[in-house]
């Protein structure tokens, strides 16, 4: 049987290229999804990074900026929107925002990896 630290490169780039789409399904909601959330212009420039960032990541073209990026757009999104209703993500609602700050750091910090446009 082979190891799973043999097909970790695999594993990343599913990790990257998943985790990327749903980020960028998560801001076509915003921008594309009929809601007024556009009108509010902090939510207009979350749509904005999570739609681009999103296919950036999927792509593995400019990466680490990109997930940088999102890193950075999700932990404001945490502080401004989820941690008003409690300390803790699983009482504010705040789970989601948390777990992609976190995935995002670590694909920033990684790079793009196998299966991306640019290598890093």
């Amino acid at each position: 049987m082979k190891s799973l630290s043999s097909i970790q490169p695999v594993a990343y780039a599913l990790l990257r290229i998943v985790s990327g789409f749903l980020f960028f399904y998560h801001g076509g909601q915003k921008l594309f999804g009929g809601h007024a959330t556009i009108h509010d212009p902090w939510m207009l420039v979350a749509g904005i990074i999570e739609f681009a960032g999103g296919i950036l990541i999927v792509l593995g073209l400019f990466t680490r900026p990109a997930a940088l990026i999102a890193c950075g757009e999700t932990a404001v999104m945490y502080f401004k929107s989820h941690s008003l209703g409690g300390l803790f993500p699983i009482t504010n609602q705040g789970e989601l925002a948390v777990l992609y700050c976190f995935l995002f750091f670590y694909i920033a910090s990684h790079g793009a990896g196998k299966f991306a446009v640019q290598k890093s």
